[in-house]
């Protein structure tokens, strides 16, 4: 085909030169005479070439390599070809342009079949089955937040000790939050400065001692319950303050319960939390709710009660207030005080976490950082 296909040009050319000294033509006629009849001789070789390399091609990737190589605007052999042309003479641009065309013409259908067969090819390919034996990818999944987990580990620490768990409102009226916790309409902690009042009646509550409250309210004694939940009070956030934590109160009334009761429960509760060997010492205090009033100290976490800068040299931490129920508010409730006693306590449970995992800034536990939430 290509034979006849370059008789017919020269036929209509009328020359017929010699190939001249400089040997076989270049591609791009570099070296030598151009001439009619090399660039016949080019036309010739690129169709071989082309079917050649389109007999090898089986997928897309090498069909569109070959594409560029043919058909390419920047160093494609026909490309090439029609830049040659304006060396020609008058005589031999005329013929010599349209055999340069219809190859064009040629190498784009080419192409196209090869096209279709590279695309039957892929459609007859086997579907790749995935191999069942390896090993699956782990998807990421989420924690619980370092606060979440504290307080899961204190309720499952109190529920072996037999203590349930109950909820409350976090909005609250007077009642509740202030009159019946024995708290006057005199005492600071009503002070409009140091509450969320919502209005004259209502608050967001103070303390979780207000579900203690609720629970004698709804519930004859005996009882055995804790009480963790969210709490507000407009403090100045730092370090060591945030206007809104978490608390967990702890509430026992039943016939014949001591301050010794009180003890060793919460000696069980830090050794279970904090690690063997932690210790506890009672302070005396005062809370209007409670009487006698402790607050409760451990041993320091962090250099073992030998005395630190973290426990100010003294080898014990705050952790927590307590007390005996007060009689007033076992009376309020309608609890006789003569027939049953009990005791209560309370503690933040962000305090409790930092000194666990050793964090220094309440506030890390708030912003988010997946840096730091991921160590839990």
């Amino acid at each position: 085909m290509a034979a006849v296909f370059a008789a017919m040009w020269f036929k209509g050319s009328g020359r017929n030169p010699s190939l001249g000294p400089e040997g076989p033509p270049s591609p791009r006629g570099e070296g030598r005479n151009i001439n009619g009849e090399a660039v016949k001789d080019e036309i010739a070789k690129v169709r071989a070439e082309l079917e050649a390399r389109l007999a090898q091609v089986l997928d897309a990737a090498a069909l569109e390599a070959a594409r560029v190589e043919f058909l390419g605007r920047t160093g494609g052999k026909v490309q090439a070809l029609m830049d040659r042309l304006g060396k020609l003479s008058k005589e031999e641009k005329p013929a010599a342009g349209k055999a340069v065309n219809e190859l064009k013409a040629f190498v784009t259908a080419l192409l196209a079949a090869a096209k279709e067969r590279v695309a039957a090819l892929e459609q007859a390919k086997p579907a790749v089955r995935p191999d069942v034996t390896l090993p699956g990818r782990r998807p990421r999944t989420g924690r619980l937040h370092p606060i979440t987990q504290a307080r899961n580990e204190m309720v499952e620490i109190f529920s072996q000790l037999g203590f349930a768990v109950a909820e409350g409102p976090e909005i609250e009226d007077d009642w509740h939050n202030f009159v019946a916790l024995n708290i006057p309409p005199e005492h600071p902690a009503r002070d409009p400065l140091d509450n969320y009042y919502i209005r004259d009646n209502l608050l967001l509550r103070t303390q979780t001692s207000t579900v203690q409250i609720r629970v004698m309210e709804q519930t004859p004694p005996p009882v055995r319950v804790i009480m963790p939940g969210r709490v507000y009070r407009p403090d100045t956030v730092d370090a060591g303050h945030s206007n809104m934590f978490h608390q967990l109160e702890g509430l026992w009334v039943e016939e014949g319960v001591t301050f010794a009761h009180l003890k060793s429960v919460l000696a069980m509760f830090v050794e279970a939390f904090f690690g063997a060997g932690t210790k506890t010492r009672f302070r005396p205090s005062f809370f209007p709710f409670t009487e006698p009033s402790a607050e409760v100290d451990l041993s320091c976490l962090l250099c073992g009660g030998q005395g630190c800068a973290a426990c100010k040299r003294t080898g014990w931490m705050e952790i927590l207030g307590c007390g005996l129920v007060d009689p007033a508010v076992l009376k309020g409730v309608g609890y006789d005080p003569e027939a049953v006693t009990g005791f209560a306590f309370g503690f933040g449970i962000e305090r409790a976490a930092m000194l666990k995992y050793g964090v220094r800034d309440i506030r890390l536990f708030y912003e988010n950082e997946l840096r730091f939430l991921e160590q839990f």
